[in-house]
């Protein structure tokens, strides 16, 4: 579960069974009302208010959001505080991207790892932005009743924008915070959330990617797991405490809380619960929906992804420096790539859409008991079959079209760039005013003197060959899947003249194009050529697949003003049915909780999966010949010795752990904790069984994969030598209690 380039698909069970505890993503403000009877069952040993409060500290204090920019809609991934110096925890591939970019040939973290041993040392990252909820409130009575029902599509889109603008410009405070309102229940409720947001986020620490990323895409959703998924930031503020962007003069953030980190064993059925930002799940699905992403909408992603990452790895193997450049972007699409075969698999394996269809049929037969339901909800479903029986037909020139075209090689991105240097060029040409012609002029200076500043930027994680490579994949794959109304005139043309050669008509365009490299982008810029845009290859195919994007695009995106009605009433006749249940929203990425326990599980006959996984798993995945299974010389002198320290029990130590806590996308980074509010796990992952987790939750099989703290601090201690990073924590181990108490008898009152 990494940050992926795309945002998908969200779901909510409506069966007439009653949610278990370990299923659902709860909102934080209805514990008390809706679960901590529960929670309590199951072994929390922490009152509501020092669990979410908004007049004290709290444990939703301790809890990080992380996005990029000041203002984020959603989260990538989540942390936690662990220290009161602003110290947060979160996964490896959450700061993959932040280590790729400090990383050089000469100074490969990604490989070496990093350890700040200073404050002076930790590193800055642009952009980076870590958020804490401040509040949350119900606005739904601010919103819906000023809605007329009569209101569709964009028309009340815009009415709810508007009177959403007004309640957040008061929250917010003259910018003190950030606050967003989203809808819940596909439109029936509205809830504000206001965050802080902190703009210095620093790293601090990761291990070397043969521990961080032990495993690589092979184990990627797998269990048993032996990745030590975590690296360490810190968030600093203005030395008034307020936010602000990153200076010298900047101090630790004062935690208002943190949380204590436990060394205790981790013990089957202990509970455990998990805060973070879950992004997106759909368990209001429809059958005809998961019929639509099967079919349609899948298979074409898992094709373009799948060759795009073989082009990649092909030239990453052969280059040290090209294996940095790509490796943020690869382990995104990796992951995402493998998630979509997972997901597919899982709807199969567990008759996800039969599940579905007779859970319609149920709803369908309640609908029919009586004629008032009928008029409300008799139509939802078939409103919504229809539309993905439309959209059926549509989706995969769009996917092609987006995946390969503008969206394939870098290098049509770049030409998207300079798109606006040709307008504005364009515009001054024409111009016969001497004045107006003058100020397009000077625009157009200060235009390109952007693009200039920005140049090395746009080139920082590109590698000519390799686009080179991918452009001419991509185009293969374009050209051989849509019909000929889909293809661009130039590149059909091109294509013809090198004879169907898709690797000559790559060599062609990059050969010929001055966005081909930063020095031939960088010529260009010092000496801009309206001409010279006009004839260049890039921008010309760039151009055409943007127009053919657009084409198809609008065809799929015409609006459908009935489909958000029957979303809406679906999700209202669900809850309406059943009106004693406890229902929980879709992920939106806004600050959910979810609880259960430390648990095992039976993926197939005759097949079960511990709930632990210890360091001799490492050695015995070890592949020296396979980049994804290398162990460091380091880890295996400290399991030779079985030097742990504190952190390790019986003479092993414990890695990774499964819990039967509901998760998905963007909860990467969340903090596990125990019954007592302490940190024992970071969760990373979930498990290939349950791959159709976002569209339906399965008991029997769902697990969330966690690295464990008492492997996060033995690496930050023992391996990496970070010790001063330990001391800054509070860590907490249970004293030993004896097998047998025994009473002895009083003494005699006179020998007192």
């Amino acid at each position: 579960m990494k940050k992926g380039l795309l945002i998908f698909m969200a779901f909510l069970l409506f069966t007439g069974v009653k949610v278990k505890a370990d299923e659902g993503m709860w909102l934080p403000m209805f514990i008390e009302r809706l679960n901590y009877v529960d929670m309590q069952k199951m072994g929390l040993q922490l009152t509501p208010e020092e669990i979410f409060s908004v007049n004290q500290s709290s444990m939703k204090d301790a809890i990080i959001g992380l996005s990029e920019g000041p203002n984020p809609q959603g989260y990538f991934c989540s942390g936690e505080l662990v220290s009161a110096e602003g110290l947060m925890f979160t996964n490896h591939h959450c700061g993959y991207d932040a280590i790729q970019k400090h990383s050089t040939v000469e100074h490969d973290y990604l490989a070496d790892g990093f350890w700040a041993m200073s404050r002076a040392e930790e590193l800055p990252n642009e952009g980076l932005s870590a958020s804490i909820l401040f509040r949350m409130a119900d606005v739904t009575d601010s919103i819906i009743p000023f809605i007329s029902d009569t209101l569709k599509g964009s028309a009340r889109t815009k009415a709810i924008r508007e009177i959403t603008g007004r309640l957040k410009k008061q929250a917010a405070e003259d910018g003190k915070y950030n606050v967003v309102i989203k809808s819940f229940f596909d439109g029936n409720e509205y809830y504000m959330f206001v965050y802080t947001v902190y703009r210095d986020v620093r790293l601090v620490g990761a291990p070397p990617s043969s521990i961080g990323k032990f495993g690589g895409d092979t184990d990627n959703w797998m269990w048993p797991r032996h990745t030590g998924d975590f690296s360490i930031f810190r968030i600093y503020t203005a030395p008034d405490g307020t936010p602000a962007d990153y200076a010298e003069e900047n101090v630790p953030l004062k935690s208002k809380h943190f949380l204590p980190i436990s060394l205790d064993p981790i013990q089957e059925n202990e509970f455990a619960m998990i805060w973070g930002y879950p992004g997106s799940t759909d368990r209001y699905l429809t059958s005809s929906g998961i019929e639509f992403n099967m079919e349609y909408y899948y298979p074409p992603l898992i094709e373009v992804f799948g060759e795009k990452l073989a082009v990649w790895k092909k030239f990453m193997n052969q280059s040290q420096e090209v294996r940095i450049k790509y490796a943020s972007n690869y382990a995104s699409i990796a992951n995402t790539w493998k998630y979509f075969i997972g997901q597919q698999r899982g709807i199969k394996n567990l008759d996800v859409f039969g599940e579905k269809k007779a859970q319609e049929t149920e709803f369908m037969a309640w609908v029919n008991q009586n004629e008032a339901r009928k008029e409300k909800y008799g139509n939802v479903l078939s409103v919504i079959d229809a539309d993905y029986q439309k959209k059926s037909t549509e989706i995969k020139p769009l996917i092609i079209a987006s995946t390969t075209g503008i969206g394939g090689a870098d290098i049509m991105s770049f030409a998207q760039s300079f798109s606006g240097i040709s307008e504005a060029m364009l515009n001054v040409k024409e111009e016969k005013d001497k004045a107006k012609k003058a100020k397009k002029q000077e625009q157009l200076d200060e235009q390109i003197a952007g693009m200039k500043e920005g140049l090395t930027e746009m080139y920082k994680n590109y590698d000519e060959a390799t686009d080179e490579a991918v452009f001419a994949k991509m185009m293969e794959i374009y050209f051989t899947s849509l019909p000929a109304s889909m293809q661009p005139e130039y590149l059909k043309k091109m294509l013809q003249k090198h004879k169907g050669n898709y690797t000559e008509l790559a060599k062609y365009v990059y050969s010929h194009s001055f966005l081909a490299n930063e020095s031939k982008a960088a010529a260009f810029l010092n000496d801009p050529s309206l001409k010279t845009i006009e004839k260049d290859p890039a921008i010309i195919s760039a151009n055409e697949l943007m127009a053919k994007l657009m084409e198809v695009s609008q065809t799929y995106r015409a609006e459908n003003d009935e489909l958000g009605i029957a979303e809406r009433l679906l999700v209202q006749g669900m809850r309406e049915m059943y009106p004693d249940k406890k229902f929980y929203p879709n992920a939106n990425s806004t600050l959910r909780f979810s609880y259960g326990k430390v648990m095992d599980y039976y993926p197939a006959d005759a097949v079960h999966y511990d709930f632990v996984t210890y360091l001799e798993g490492v050695m015995e995945k070890e592949d020296p010949s396979n980049d994804e299974f290398i162990v460091d010389e380091r880890l295996k002198e400290l399991f030779k010795k079985q030097d742990y320290g504190p952190y390790g029990q019986d003479g092993r130590l414990v890695l990774c752990f499964l819990t039967n806590n509901d998760i998905t996308g963007g909860n990467s980074g969340s903090g596990v904790m125990n019954g007592k509010g302490e940190l024992i796990g970071i969760a990373f992952d979930g498990n290939w069984e349950a791959m159709s987790g976002d569209i339906a939750f399965n008991n029997d099989v769902q697990r969330t994969i966690s690295v464990s703290t008492n492997y996060v601090l033995f690496i930050i201690d023992k391996f990496a030598g970070a010790t001063h990073l330990i001391d800054e924590m509070v860590i907490r181990k249970s004293m030993p209690q004896p097998s047998r108490t025994e009473t002895m008898p009083a003494e005699p009152a006179e020998a007192l």
